[in-house]
């Protein structure tokens, strides 16, 4: 079993921000590799969504915890179903790279991502990660760049360039 774990924010305040370009990204990746409809398992404290990928049964996964908790539902998973970090990948917003760039990363930091700092701590460093540019703007904080809004045309983008690369590194891996 393999897991895809998108981490975001769950409320709908948060629904088209930076930060949730993941939670965008699952949703039209659920429709058109026919995974079934979302539900909510509170065990996990995430919704999940579960299909085929690459002929083995895979989870998708959208953690519904804040976002430096993101080790929890992760590791509430894991332990369910066995499954070690080779088993999951997560994919997640950085805002160090230019918006739409995608970097595939065996290891790494948290290079200050707080949901990514909090499955280190519990996992390690050593497990598949995808990050993809969300840019940056000088004029904002941080935690308000990543929590705005995207534009519409960076939504097209989404939509189509951003999300026609990763799809097929998922259907490669």
């Amino acid at each position: 079993m393999k897991l895809i774990v998108w981490l975001g924010n769950p409320w709908e305040q948060y629904r088209e921000t930076r930060h949730n370009l993941g939670f965008i990204f699952l949703d039209k990746f659920r429709e058109e590799n026919w995974f079934w409809d979302w539900k909510y398992e509170s065990k996990f404290t995430s919704d999940i969504s579960s299909g085929i990928l690459n002929g083995e049964k895979t989870l998708l996964v959208k953690p519904q915890s804040f976002m430096n908790l993101s080790w929890e539902p992760l590791q509430k998973i894991c332990n369910f179903y066995k499954l070690i970090p080779d088993d999951f990948i997560v994919i997640y917003d950085d805002i160090s790279m230019d918006f739409g760039k995608i970097r595939f990363r065996d290891t790494g930091s948290a290079w200050g991502h707080n949901g990514v700092k909090s499955i280190i701590q519990y996992f390690g460093q050593d497990w598949p990660r995808i990050k993809v540019g969300v840019g940056n703007d000088d004029r904002y904080e941080v935690s308000d760049w990543v929590l705005s809004k995207f534009t519409q045309e960076e939504l097209i983008d989404i939509d189509n360039e951003i999300y026609k690369n990763i799809s097929e590194a998922l259907k490669k891996n």
